[in-house]
């Protein structure tokens, strides 16, 4: 592994309780299982049998070190992953490529990733999700080594989100990926504050090189009762140009994005607007947003065969970085958390297609068994006729479809 001097100390410095205030401030235990039906049309079921089945889980461990102004992050995770999921990247993933499988490092500076034990359809792996060194002043904050940073005003889609964003539809969004960056952040009298990140990446080839890196810069700001985002990016030597912001609407927030990407190929605009609201409605807590996201990267007009895909480079290329999650140029999204009792909610969520009229629907469950002790649950049922997003593209084989049917996903999660 290409262990680095600096995580060598760090990892040294948070092993040091003698000399710092060192504590294992607490993790997870998480257990999933999800099923899925593979409709007859379904290009998967060249590969895999319907119903598809996964399983899987992980030990997470956060460790967290601190010494005057300076500190030390440092998470740990093991993982297992088993099912059809795996079989399904290692053979069909060059249909329409995409983030999936086993998490790697190949592109990171740091290689903080093992595979224990793997098969045809199961692996074991083990890999520092964090590992940050940090340094805290009145006005100055900074850290280096792997972190993860979110930015962008869109609730379930972002735009601003450039640095391993979620999935929109993704059910357990607790942690996201860190990358191996410098961050740091300047605070302002005022309230304000100017955030600066470069992140470091490695080529295919697993060298170094400026072409991938990512440099950042963003300032947020106070107006009024408004709040504002000015955002200015070299990606993967893109130039993206972003503002953002968000304003009070009487009971309600209307916050929104708009970026400007300048690629090799073309120029791209994007945009993400919602309005969120809390009410209570027959005695529950309820808190709705509906959002709209325009995809500039996306196909025009609901042209989405792989054949018409491998027409837009820049859109497959941000789906296999997991930049993009969708295809499509025009979308609405809506959803309401229903506080059912004070330990169980309930989060029906519709993801919707403008140009072809297809629609992701989701309904997901959070019980809270104990203080410990979390049930997550979701059902996902794709709705559309043949060659729409959600109901299955078309592929270079006649008949068969990249598709996949309603599924159900569980994790019971314990945390310590």
């Amino acid at each position: 592994m290409r262990w680095t001097r600096l995580s060598l100390l760090m990892l040294l410095f948070v092993a040091a309780p003698s000399q710092a205030d060192s504590v294992l401030e607490g993790g997870h235990t998480k257990l999933r299982l999800g099923v899925a039906d593979i409709p007859d049309d379904s290009v998967f079921l060249n590969a895999i049998d319907s119903p598809a089945f996964d399983q899987g889980g992980d030990l997470r461990l956060n460790f967290k070190a601190q010494r005057g102004q300076w500190g030390v992050n440092a998470d740990y995770q093991l993982i297992g992953q088993a099912g059809d999921s795996l079989t399904l990247v290692r053979d069909v993933s060059t249909l329409l490529p995409g983030p999936g499988g086993v998490q790697n490092d190949d592109r990171r500076l740091m290689d903080l990733t093992a595979v224990l034990s793997e098969g045809n359809d199961y692996v074991i792996s083990h890999r520092l999700d964090r590992l940050a060194l940090s340094w805290r002043g009145e006005k100055w904050v900074a850290r280096v080594g792997r972190q993860a940073i979110s930015w962008g005003n869109g609730l379930l889609y972002n735009p601003v989100d450039i640095f391993n964003p979620f999935d929109p539809a993704a059910v357990d969004k607790e942690y996201k990926s860190g990358d191996d960056m410098a961050y740091t952040q300047y605070l302002r009298d005022n309230g304000d504050d100017l955030q600066a990140v470069y992140v470091v990446r490695r080529d295919e080839q697993g060298d170094l090189d400026q072409a991938v890196n990512s440099t950042s810069v963003k300032y947020h700001g106070f107006s009024g009762d408004a709040e504002y985002d000015l955002l200015l990016a070299e990606h993967y030597d893109d130039m993206i140009v972003g503002i953002g912001g968000s304003l009070p609407l009487g009971g309600a927030v209307l916050r929104g994005d708009v970026t400007f990407t300048e690629t090799d190929l073309d120029e791209y605009w994007s945009a993400v607007a919602n309005l969120s609201y809390s009410w209570v409605g027959w005695g529950r807590n309820m808190s709705g947003v509906v959002e709209y996201f325009y995809n500039g990267f996306g196909q025009p007009e609901g042209e989405y065969s792989t054949e018409d895909l491998q027409s837009n480079p820049d859109l497959l290329l941000r789906l296999a970085r997991g930049e993009l999650f969708t295809l499509g140029r025009h979308y609405v999204a809506g959803t309401v958390l229903i506080e059912v009792t004070p330990l169980l909610t309930l989060a029906p969520t519709a993801f919707v297609n403008l140009a072809d009229q297809s629609f992701l629907a989701q309904l997901v469950g959070t019980w809270s068994l104990s203080q410990n002790w979390q049930l997550l649950a979701a059902l996902n049922l794709p709705v559309g006729g043949a060659g729409t997003e959600y109901g299955g593209i078309e592929t270079a084989v006649e008949g068969q479809r990249l598709s996949q049917g309603a599924s159900i996903f569980a994790q019971l999660a314990w945390y310590f």
